[in-house]
């Protein structure tokens, strides 16, 4: 085999191992393994039809896949053989389901590259595609019968097993997912919010109480558009996390310790509530997730929220597997007002909440 093929040949291996094991890499990225797993379980799993039970098993399994058959490129036992024809198989099951979503119109990242490089359906499946003409092109160029391949199962054996293995050595299933976490912390000074923040200044919007209508008020005689008529009391779904969530004005906030920008969005809410008697109270529920830099998190937001700590599955379960953190959710007697998620469109600023806290009627 000539230099220039054998260069080619390489330089396909290389750049094909380092696509798999970037991919592995990536559904890890910016959390502990655990976190990033489960994540990836609620986002992207689930969602398609897999089971609580099953999901946790083929979580693994398919990133310690990724790990395994990344490595095979770079050894000789079995390439053309096994690895060939597993990768390109296990991308063919991915289009599988990008055929699927794109069809049915599902959008957002699609979880190949995790978090760390968000992709839409359709761009994960032309990359696919891509990849698999890489694949077949690699396989074409290397000879049945060429020596320099070697066909040792237990060497090919032993690296598939030991990434699956790896993947559960550094990922414990949990034993047990609790709905609820642990128990709402709440710090008294809290409940002082005009003795904590003396500067803050009366908002201009009246309100009236929650049992007041718009037939029935408790000063009739005003107009119409100089009363906030409060909506009637529901249930939200979140009390049995937060005690008296829906009752009047809340927020309900969905938070990583270790998150950037969770830590600014807190930042800004302390911010605006320094400034408005009325502003409603706030809740934090935190993903466990690094839960000891939550001191940290409440130094740098400049006071401390009341909260609750909760396994990352039950979080991306109350949450929503299609958001995102940071979560701003503002709840009027338990009747949603606005949702902020996430860093993209739909994320929270300053501007959105003035906004929103603005509002008369839902």
């Amino acid at each position: 085999m000539g230099n220039g093929k054998s260069y080619l040949i390489w330089s396909l291996r290389i750049f094909l191992a380092i696509l798999f094991l970037f991919s592995a890499y990536a559904k890890l990225y910016g959390m502990s393994p655990y976190a990033a797993i489960t994540t990836f379980e609620k986002k992207q799993l689930l969602v398609i039809g897999f089971s609580e039970s099953i999901a946790p098993y083929f979580s693994r399994f398919i990133i310690g896949a990724e790990i395994a058959l990344g490595i095979g490129f770079l050894q000789p036992h079995y390439l053309r053989k096994l690895i060939l024809p597993l990768s390109a198989l296990l991308l063919v099951l991915f289009n599988v389901h990008l055929g699927y979503s794109i069809i049915t119109g599902v959008g957002g990242n699609c979880g190949c590259f995790g978090e760390l490089l968000p992709m839409t359906p359709t761009q994960a499946f032309i990359k696919n595609v891509i990849t698999l003409g890489l694949i077949f092109w690699l396989w074409k160029m290397i000879k049945k019968k060429q020596s320099i391949f070697q066909h040792n199962f237990f060497v090919a054996s032993t690296l598939a097993l030991g990434s699956i293995l790896f993947m559960f050595m550094i990922a414990p299933i949990a034993t047990s997912n609790s709905d609820t976490g642990s128990e709402m912390v709440i710090y008294e000074d809290d409940e002082a919010d005009d003795q904590n923040y003396p500067e803050k200044q009366n908002t201009d919007i009246p309100e009236v109480s929650p049992k007041d209508t718009k037939e029935n008020r408790s000063d009739p005689t005003l107009p119409d558009e100089s009363v906030v008529y409060a909506p009637q009391k529901k249930a939200s779904g979140f009390a049995k996390y937060v005690p008296g969530i829906d009752d009047g004005k809340k927020l309900l906030l969905f938070f990583a310790p270790g998150c950037d920008h969770c830590q600014e969005t807190a930042k800004i809410l302390n911010k605006m509530a320094k400034v408005n008697k009325d502003f409603p109270k706030m809740f934090i529920i935190f993903m466990d997730e690094e839960p000891e830099k939550i001191p940290a998190f409440f130094e740098n937001a400049g006071r401390k929220f009341n909260h609750i700590v909760m396994d990352v599955g039950a979080f991306w379960t109350v949450m929503g597997t299609q958001r995102d953190t940071p979560g701003v959710l503002y709840l009027w007697n338990g009747n949603e007002v606005s949702f902020y998620d996430g860093i993209n469109d739909n994320a929270f600023t300053e501007e959105k909440m003035k906004k929103a806290l603005a509002k008369e009627k839902l």
